[in-house]
């Protein structure tokens, strides 16, 4: 029986298939035993290019036997690696069908609880609910309306009234404040001065002087 023959079964008809993740599993196993053999093979061509190297002047034919066993392990490996490329995209993609397979379950899953949910519900029902609620929103909001607003007194005076008695006590006020400080406002102006600028006071000297003179010349002249 060959290699995956042995880690993925026979093959013969009635066997159960194996799930994702133990199929997945296999797989992961099986690259392990791929890359370990590949490790092998890559030490058998380092031994074998040595030997060559050796017996290249001394031994020919050990030498040439040597390349030719370093050329069948370089095509092991080469097919090793062409397999578990393979391997690795089998694996990725069941992966990935496997993460599939269990989202859609879940929401499968979620569909049917949300549909049980859902079951003994109606959307005309819930509309009519919603309306029930907004209508008796409305009705609540009047009732505090209704409460906030004062009752009885004051109920029968105009606004407008109240305001224009309360602009005449204002004014009112105010006129007894400005006869309280003396009259008009016109009375707190500075008043106009009467005498002269101080500038004639500065040529009254010259003048008394002038007069001094005129009495002298008076008195000589009698």
């Amino acid at each position: 029986m060959s290699l995956f023959g042995k880690i993925f079964g026979s093959g013969k008809k009635g066997d159960k298939p194996p799930t994702p993740q133990e199929a997945i599993q296999k797989l992961r196993e099986t690259e392990e035993i791929l890359q370990k053999k590949a490790d092998f093979l890559e030490k058998k061509v380092e031994q074998e290019l040595s030997t060559a190297r050796k017996n290249g002047t001394k031994n020919k034919r050990v030498a040439l036997s040597a390349l030719k066993r370093k050329k069948r392990y370089e095509k092991q490996l080469q097919q090793i690696d062409g397999t578990l490329s393979t391997i690795e995209f089998q694996r990725e993609a069941l992966e990935n069908a496997s993460t599939n397979t269990e989202v859609l379950k879940v929401m499968g899953d979620s569909a049917k609880a949300l549909k049980q949910v859902h079951k003994n519900m109606n959307v005309d029902d819930v509309h009519d609910m919603m309306d029930d609620i907004a209508e008796q929103q409305d009705i609540a909001n009047e009732i505090s309306e209704a409460i906030s607003n004062p009752v009885g007194f004051g109920q029968d005076m105009d606004e407008d009234d109240l305001l224009a008695e309360l602009e005449e006590l204002e004014q009112e006020d105010l006129d007894e404040k400005l006869l309280e400080v003396g009259g008009p406002a016109t009375d707190n102006l500075p008043s106009v001065p009467v005498s002269e600028p101080a500038a004639s006071s500065k040529i009254t000297p010259k003048a008394t002087t002038d007069d001094d003179e005129m009495r002298e010349l008076e008195m000589w002249a009698s």
